[in-house]
């Protein structure tokens, strides 16, 4: 499989300023209430430190995940089974090789119903599938973010309409 340079339509974007921890969890929680979150491919972007794991974890506890909240950074992927709620949270940080995709499984992972949360997933490009949302965090100070969503489909366009007048 060769890398393909794809360009992706935005259908819509959204800029959000989260001042603090305290922000990022309550647009984890508000995002959690989402229905298109169900089903929805979210790619998150940002350099190392910048809070994407942060985020994932407020996230999962919003959607009712219980007990510690691993990254996944050397298994690649954390499954997570809730009784209506498939959810996979992978790190693509020391993802290498294009033949592991088909290897772990990961092609019917993207193509089963439920959550994924993608974290470097530049390092996989070209095998991934275009994302519903790609959520870019930026480290403005130490605890403050400027975050830019992008929305690629109709379900991240609803992801990003459901933010309308719900977070600062």
């Amino acid at each position: 499989m060769h890398a393909v340079d794809r360009h992706h339509p935005i259908v819509e974007s959204a800029t959000l300023a989260w001042p603090d921890e305290a922000a990022t969890q309550a647009f984890a929680q508000h995002w959690a209430t989402q229905p298109a979150l169900a089903n929805a491919f979210v790619a998150l972007h940002g350099d190392l430190g910048a809070g994407k794991t942060t985020l994932v974890r407020h996230l999962l506890q919003a959607l009712g995940v219980t007990g510690r909240i691993k990254s996944p950074t050397y298994a690649v992927v954390e499954p997570y089974e809730l009784d209506a709620l498939n959810i996979w949270h992978f790190d693509f940080y020391r993802f290498n090789d294009p033949r592991e995709w088909e290897e772990a499984g990961f092609r019917d992972i993207f193509a089963s119903a439920g959550l994924k949360l993608a974290e470097w997933p530049e390092k996989a490009a070209g095998v991934l599938p275009v994302a519903d949302v790609d959520l870019h965090i930026r480290t403005l100070d130490d605890s403050s973010r400027s975050v830019t969503l992008l929305a690629h489909t109709a379900a991240g366009q609803a992801l990003l309409q459901g933010l309308q007048g719900a977070t600062p």
